[in-house]
């Protein structure tokens, strides 16, 4: 299994443990996140949740070779649901990055109620080098950045580091040890009764809650359409292979 899960202090610790695959989110992973997640939203005992990684990266985003036979809607509604659950998780969710974030990796990032990053963790959306949008993640990066910061790296795909994701909104705070930080704001956390943090996260989250019935849906299907197409096929094959894709100069 690569995700573990430890409960201290009234606080679940979900871990994503694949190092090996760069915690890229497979179908099985996704399962297990979202299996990992509900659990602590209905154990009684658990007051928060602190998303954490092994390795390197936080998450590299959709792995590419472990889609399977499964169908783009399939795999597109997984990741879908996935975000939807971190939002409405009734419960707080921390995200700790000491690390690398990529692709469907700063989704995971939006969807999270307060992020604490390292100061040489870095950031990109790098769907548009692949030849695909980052339709779904928009869901939940663009109520985070600004405007401005959206465009730029959203259309680039250019990475940025932690002390920018925080100046735009899509990092809480920048620290020298995050988990150490994510262990104190969970204690703060516990001050705090479970209906007040239940209700007051869904005031948070309200707009976010309502795109997801508005849009995501569309935005799913725009991205399923994406990747069945030879652009797509090109740009992933490309990633695979470990070489520049037909349109890069």
């Amino acid at each position: 299994m690569a995700i573990t899960t430890t409960t201290d202090n009234r606080t679940a610790r979900i871990t994503i443990d694949a190092p090996d695959r760069r915690n890229a989110l497979s179908p099985a992973l996704i399962k297990d996140l979202r299996d990992a997640l509900t659990s602590a939203a209905q154990d009684d005992s658990v007051r928060s949740v602190v998303l954490d990684h092994t390795g390197s990266t936080f998450c590299s985003g959709a792995d590419l070779a472990a889609v399977g036979d499964l169908s783009p809607e399939e795999v597109t509604g997984s990741f879908i649901g996935l975000l939807r659950t971190v939002v409405e998780l009734p419960k707080p969710v921390t995200a700790v990055v000491a690390g690398n974030v990529r692709a469907g990796g700063t989704g995971l990032v939006g969807a999270c109620d307060m992020v604490f990053a390292a100061p040489d963790s870095s950031f990109a959306t790098t769907e548009t080098r692949i030849g695909v949008a980052p339709a779904m993640i928009a869901l939940t990066v663009l109520p985070r950045l600004s405007s401005r910061a959206a465009s730029r790296y959203l259309l680039t795909g250019e990475r940025f580091d932690a002390a920018t994701a925080a100046r735009f909104g899509l990092v809480t705070e920048v620290v020298d040890d995050p988990r150490q930080q994510a262990a104190a704001t969970a204690e703060g956390l516990l001050k705090c009764s479970p209906q007040g943090l239940r209700e007051t996260k869904a005031i948070i989250n309200q707009a976010v809650i309502a795109s997801f019935d508005a849009d995501a849906d569309a935005l799913a299907a725009k991205s399923a359409e994406l990747f069945a197409t030879p652009e797509a096929l090109e740009g992933i094959t490309s990633f695979l292979q470990k070489r520049a894709p037909s349109w890069a100069q």
